[in-house]
């Protein structure tokens, strides 16, 4: 816009004065500068801002929906109704509900209100979704309004959220209630298992600052066997040899490992090896084991009431276990004071025990263990426990999970004897690292350290003759 100023009459000074203004077509190139620069309405709202509104519309839509069902629907039957004799109900308890409120939505948003119903009723609400993922392996739910899952190893935050707390805490408790346990203000915290064997954790307020928080470590479908864990890069075929040897041969197996390493899978894998007309008994706080033999006897561990009694420890069930005539003993994981209890059996006739720890090498686990002993309020010199510990335990497997999200069978290590006041151990094959790749991904190999077995005379007795070629070094061209 272009002012015209007009000079006074006698010349002293000129004084602005707006003249009318000619209409005057902007150029095409200032219209094209003027659509650039032109703010957006405010009437044209962006995609994210038309994203939220409809996710909460439907939020609020679904709130009213399951009022409408607690109204209405029979929740007694509901334990007794089929999938879809339970959906019909639900759609058309929706269906007239929605006429009602004068609600219109497309066919693809009645689907997912009406799928969203289901899962509320019938299973774990937003939770449905990631536990049907075959893709996801974990679950982190971190308050309400965050939820990650692990796929590949690597953690990704998700678009599912909860309502509000009371919503996700609703579903806590149906899970933990379903095994007979309870979680509150008294007892934040809580283990159990979903209906699929999935490994479950939550702890809430007030321990929990930011909203409730949850884990799941989901249950994998399929059993996966040592060819398996081969094809995947786990470890290679002469280390399967060599463990199909040791599980065979009855040697005291622990594996060692952190967090999602890979422990559990591991000892399943393991257990393959067991003859199956061996009678074993897994021990366990939270069941998860997937044996493949027939004769299995599972305990599982059990908190305490609101009362504080009725506890049961995995100790009082190993104790228990020792007057069932196990043949082997397999703990999912020792943490506590079972450990004495662990290598007593180790060491009194039940051979070819197995159980888990949480360690980052063999040597560290052989601390780990010492440490367990000390916490359980044993005195004990400390020669005679690492004795206890050389004279129980014979191999140690590690498993790691590396910085790429991939999980490695890292060491297999032999605990040979004593040295003095020293446990001699001697490792047998290591995954050795190489290198790293531009994206991040972990070159190495699998290789023999050259160290013959200790326990080869063992193998050959057996009918496992150990060809020395197998512990020669593997050198990559």
């Amino acid at each position: 816009m272009f002012s015209r100023y007009k000079k006074s009459p006698a010349g002293k000074g000129a004084t602005p004065v707006a003249a009318p203004e000619p209409k005057v077509e902007p150029s095409k190139a200032e219209k094209t500068v003027q659509r650039r620069v032109q703010p957006k309405s405010a009437a044209q709202p962006a995609p994210q801002d038309k994203d939220k509104k409809r996710k909460d519309r439907m939020n609020d839509i679904k709130t009213k929906m399951h009022m409408r069902l607690l109204e209405d629907l029979n929740l007694s039957a509901l334990e007794t109704a089929t999938e879809s004799d339970l959906k019909t109900e639900i759609s058309n308890i929706t269906g007239e509900a929605l006429e009602e409120l004068g609600v219109v939505l497309n066919r693809d948003e009645r689907s997912t209100l009406n799928q969203d119903l289901y899962d509320e009723v019938r299973g774990l609400g937003p939770l449905e979704t990631l536990l049907k993922d075959d893709t996801v392996n974990d679950i982190l739910v971190n308050g309400p309004q965050q939820i990650f899952v692990e796929r590949d190893g690597k953690l990704q935050l998700t678009d599912v959220t909860f309502k509000d707390e009371k919503h996700l805490l609703r579903i806590i408790d149906k899970i933990v209630s379903a095994v007979g346990r309870r979680v509150d203000e008294s007892n934040p915290y809580v283990d159990a298992r979903l209906a699929d064997g999935s490994r479950f954790n939550a702890m809430v307020s007030p321990i929990a600052v930011d909203g409730s928080l949850v884990s799941i470590r989901k249950f994998k479908k399929e059993k996966l066997a040592i060819d398996d864990l081969v094809n995947f890069g786990a470890f290679t075929e002469e280390m399967a040899v060599y463990l199909q040897a040791a599980v065979s041969t009855r040697l005291n197996i622990i594996v060692s490992g952190g967090t999602g390493s890979g422990k559990t899978t591991t000892l399943n894998a393991l257990s393959s090896f067991i003859d199956d007309a061996e009678r074993i008994l897994t021990i366990e706080d939270t069941a998860e084991l997937q044996l493949q033999q027939t004769h299995i006897g599972r305990m599982e561990s059990r908190p305490a009431n609101v009362e504080g009694k009725g506890a049961v420890s995995q100790r009082d069930c190993l104790k228990n276990a020792l007057r069932m005539r196990p043949d082997r003993i397999i703990v999912g994981e020792t943490r506590g004071e079972e450990v004495i209890d662990m290598l007593q059996a180790m060491n009194t006739g039940h051979d070819g025990s197995m159980t888990t720890i949480h360690a980052n090498s063999a040597r560290d686990g052989v601390s780990r263990l010492e440490n367990m002993i000390a916490m359980a309020g044993i005195e004990m010199p400390l020669k005679a426990m690492r004795s206890q510990i050389s004279s129980a335990v014979n191999l140690i497997v590690q498993v790691s999970r590396l910085q790429d999200g991939s999980r490695r069978m890292t060491s297999i290590t032999e605990i040979t004897g004593m040295e003095g006041e020293v446990i001699s151990m001697q490792e047998v094959f290591r995954y050795q690292r190489t290198g790293l790749t531009p994206d991040n991904k972990i070159i190495g190999h699998f290789t023999a350290t050259g160290v013959r077995s200790h326990f080869s005379e063992r193998f050959r007795m057996w009918g496992f003759d150990m060809p020395p070629s197998l512990f020669e070094p593997f050198v990559p061209e």
